[in-house]
C-alpha cells in the first residue's frame, strides 16, 4: 500500500540530504556505467520518477553489490512507495552501522515509519530512542519522536474513550485536553464531573482549583479555588503546590499573614520551591525583615541563576537594606539577564553586513 504523505515527507529528508552532499556521495569504484545509474536514479527520485528510480537503483546495486549507499538509497526508495517488507531490512541494517552517520540517520528514520505504519509502535521507538541516543540535537529525529509519542497519545485516549467510558479518567483526561486549548470553563466542568465521581481521587481538587484561577480572578473564582485546594489539602495534607496557590490567593485578598503562612508551610514541604523563596522573600522586604528575606531570596539565586523576579527581588532587598555594593552587583547581573543573547539571528545579521542590536 503506498503511503504519499510518508513519502514526502521521509524521502524528502532523505534526497534533501543527498543532494545537499553531492548527487551521489560515496559512488564506489564500479564501472562508470554503474556508478551512472546509482546516479540516475537518484535523479530519477528526485525527480518523482519512482519507478525509473527503482530501476537503476537496483541496477546500480546488482552491478556492484559491495555498495553499500546503492543498497540503502533502493531501500528508501523502496520505502518511499510502499514496499517496506522488501526495504526494511537493508534499512535496519543501515540504521544499525554508525561508519556513515547520515546514511545510518535516514536509514533509521525511514525504518521507524515503515514500523508506524506496520502498527509496530514500540519497534518504531526503540529505533527513534536509538538514533536519539547517537544524533541527540536532530531535529529531525527529534521531530519524529515528538510525532510518535503523539500517536500513542490519541490512540491510547481513544482507547479509553472507547472501553471506558463512564470513568472519572475520561473527564479527567478531557478537563486536561481543555486546558491546553485555554478552554478552562469548559476545563472546569469536566473536572467538576471527574470529581462527582470520585471526589477522593488525588490532585483532581488542586486541577480543578487551578482551572478556576485560569478562567477568572474575581472573587467568586478566588474563593471557589481556595475551596478546592483545601480539599486536596485534607486528601494530601503535604501538598507544597497547594499552600503556594492558597498563599496567591491570600495575597490577593489582601490577607498578608496568611499568605506568609502558607509560603512558609510550602517550603517546609519543599525547600527549594524557588518561587515560594522568592514571594516569601517580598513579603519579609516589605516587614523591614531584611535579613530572612535576604536569605531567602539569595537561596532562589542559587536555585535559579537565570531567575529574572528572584535577582530583582534580591537586588531590592540589598538596596533597602543599605547594602549598595551587593544591590549594584545584583543589578549587573539583572543587566546580564536582560541582555538579547547572541545567537543563530545576530550572526546572520552579522553575516548581511547589519549591525546586532546594541545591548
Amino acid at each position: 500500500m503506498k503511503m504519499p504523505g510518508a513519502r514526502k515527507f521521509w524521502l524528502g529528508i532523505v534526497m534533501l540530504a543527498t543532494l545537499a552532499s553531492g548527487m551521489a556521495p560515496g559512488v564506489s569504484a564500479a564501472s562508470p556505467v554503474d556508478n551512472q545509474a546509482l546516479i540516475d536514479g537518484l535523479t530519477a527520485y528526485r525527480d518523482g520518477h519512482y519507478s525509473l528510480a527503482l530501476k537503476r537503483l537496483k541496477e546500480a546495486s546488482d552491478a556492484d553489490p559491495a555498495n553499500r549507499r546503492a543498497r540503502v538509497y533502493l531501500a528508501l526508495t523502496q520505502a518511499a512507495t510502499g514496499d517496506c517488507g522488501a526495504a526494511l531490512g537493508e534499512l535496519n541494517r543501515a540504521a544499525s552501522q554508525p561508519e556513515d552517520g547520515t546514511l545510518a540517520r535516514l536509514a533509521g528514520l525511514a525504518a521507524s515509519k515503515c514500523e508506524v505504519n506496520a502498527g509496530k509502535t514500540a519497534a518504531a521507538l526503540a529505533l527513534l530512542e536509538n538514533l536519539e541516543k547517537r544524533y541527540p540535537k536532530d531535529a529531525d529525529i527529534l521531530y519524529a519522536i515528538a510525532k510518535l509519542h503523539m500517536k500513542a497519545f490519541n490512540d491510547a485516549t481513544l482507547t479509553m474513550f472507547q472501553r471506558a467510558p463512564a470513568s472519572y479518567r475520561v473527564h479527567e483526561l478531557s478537563a486536561e485536553i481543555f486546558e491546553v486549548e485555554n478552554r478552562y470553563p469548559e476545563a472546569v466542568g469536566e473536572y467538576r464531573k471527574a470529581i462527582a465521581q470520585n471526589p477522593q481521587a488525588p490532585d483532581l481538587h488542586f486541577r480543578l482549583g487551578r482551572a478556576l484561577l485560569l478562567a477568572s480572578h474575581d472573587a467568586a473564582a478566588l474563593d471557589a479555588a481556595k475551596a478546592e485546594f483545601e480539599a486536596e489539602l485534607r486528601l494530601n495534607p503535604e501538598d507544597a503546590a497547594c499552600e503556594f496557590q492558597l498563599a496567591q490567593i491570600a495575597q490577593a485578598q489582601n490577607r498578608a499573614d496568611d499568605a506568609r503562612q502558607h509560603f512558609s508551610r510550602a517550603l517546609e514541604l519543599s525547600p527549594d520551591f524557588a518561587d515560594a523563596l522568592v514571594a516569601l522573600g517580598k513579603i519579609e522586604s516589605k516587614m523591614k525583615q531584611f535579613s530572612q528575606a535576604i536569605g531567602h531570596l539569595e537561596r532562589a539565586t542559587a536555585l535559579q541563576p537565570a531567575n529574572e523576579n528572584a535577582h530583582y527581588a534580591l537586588m531590592l532587598a540589598y538596596r533597602d537594606a543599605g547594602e549598595t555594593a551587593k544591590a549594584k552587583a545584583e543589578k549587573a547581573t539583572l543587566d546580564k539577564l536582560q541582555r538579547p543573547a547572541e545567537g543563530e539571528f545576530t550572526e546572520f545579521l552579522k553575516k548581511l553586513g547589519e549591525k546586532p542590536p546594541e545591548p
